[in-house]
């Protein structure tokens, strides 16, 4: 209710400006219903939200097909903001190149999903609003995993065929917890592929490739779990 009304009056035009009130106390004092309490406690609440999670901040920015899992996604994968928006430009600039392709590469997101990121950056509009929102906040950036002592910290993973020790999910965290990316397709960029009973294109792929290959007792063995 209020948003519309500070819309109406032209008082916040874009997300942006939320962060800008600050700077227009007496407006809002001098508004109905409103006194020194209700802004005060307003302006506070604001002020509480200047500094949030990258993944967060991305699931905000109402992308088509991005809630709050894949957003996390997003955040584990590229760690900052600045990171992010210059892999979603170069991908939204070229649908072949390389970004394009680490970015269909990360686990659960696929063309459809790509797509609608990469439509959301194309858009002049969307640009501006998001540069305008990192401008006002603090945007945090994600930790890598601290495994620097892991075989595969760094390393790119695909999990493949059935797994018979654990779930993909467990797999998955697993990697992850060792410093591990866990991408849903096979490239050049792949380091290792961890292929169960039934495997198929994915293996093939990697073998093609020369990219390493290893059962799950080898996976379970190399990061001592």
């Amino acid at each position: 209710k209020h948003i519309v009304s500070f819309y109406t009056d032209g008082l916040v035009k874009s997300p942006g400006d939320i962060f800008r009130l600050k700077r227009k106390r007496a407006d809002l004092m001098e508004r109905e219903g409103w006194g020194e309490s209700s802004v005060g406690n307003l302006l506070s609440a604001i002020e509480a939200r200047r500094t949030i999670p990258l993944d967060r901040f991305i699931y905000a920015l109402g992308i088509r097909q991005v809630g709050e899992a894949t957003a996390k996604l997003l955040a584990r994968h590229y760690h900052t903001l600045e990171d992010w928006r210059a892999a979603m430009l170069a991908a939204s600039k070229d649908r072949e190149g390389a970004e394009y392709l680490d970015l269909i590469n990360i686990d659960q997101i696929g063309e459809s999903v790509a797509g609608d990121i990469l439509d959301f950056f194309a858009e002049k509009h969307n640009r501006t609003v998001l540069d305008d929102l990192a401008d006002e906040l603090t945007v945090e950036e994600v930790k890598a995993p601290r495994a620097s002592n892991s075989p595969v910290a760094g390393k790119t993973v695909v999990f493949t065929g059935a797994l018979e020790r654990m779930t993909r999910d467990e797999a998955k965290a697993q990697a992850e917890r060792h410093g591990a990316k866990v991408s849903g397709s096979v490239s050049k960029k792949t380091d290792l592929v961890v292929a169960g009973p039934g495997a198929g294109s994915k293996l093939k792929t990697a073998t093609e490739l020369g990219i390493q290959v290893m059962t799950e007792d080898e996976w379970i063995a190399l990061v001592g779990a």
